[in-house]
């Protein structure tokens, strides 16, 4: 094609390409590790903690001596999840018990899904910028330190 017809195809106004997006920051990662690690030595558990930016790509991870191996992966799944769907893990129970039994036993076989608690949004102001996944204690208490994580950068509570 020439100039002048490729000129015709043109979108008026001009389409906007990109998105401004914000981005969790690696010391804003680091520190939501290390004080959810902080909340599981003071629950006195052993966990893995990974933080996920808003494409689910890993930014940041830490694993407690002792927490178990196979946690390792669901930390950072947990976290992908929560940030591929905007919303606590913890709330997948609800969110399933809308869909039809089909749909339920689908999704369930996605890779990657986690559908308990302990992956929690990172935001600010509302607009999402990555996740924080745990675990390795108990449901309850992944969650707890995931939100322990939240509270210390100063992200929106969920």
């Amino acid at each position: 094609m020439n100039a002048e017809a490729l000129a015709g195809l043109a979108i008026d106004p001009p389409l906007q390409l990109a998105h401004p997006a914000s981005s969790l920051s690696l010391a804003a990662a680091s520190l939501a590790c290390q004080r959810a690690v902080a909340h599981a030595c003071a629950l006195g558990v052993r966990v893995n903690v990974a933080v996920v930016d808003r494409s689910g790509i890993l930014i940041a991870f830490q694993r407690m001596p002792g927490a178990p191996l196979h946690s390792m992966d669901v930390a950072v799944d947990k976290a992908y999840t929560a940030t591929s769907f905007n919303f606590p893990t913890r709330e997948w129970g609800d969110v399933l018990a809308t869909f039809s039994e089909t749909v339920q036993k689908g999704i369930l076989l996605r890779p990657r899904l986690v559908v308990f608690g302990g992956g929690v949004p990172l935001r600010e102001q509302g607009e999402l910028l990555g996740a924080i996944g745990v675990s390795g204690a108990s449901e309850e208490q992944d969650e707890q330190c995931a939100l322990a994580g939240v509270v210390a950068i100063g992200a929106d509570r969920v």
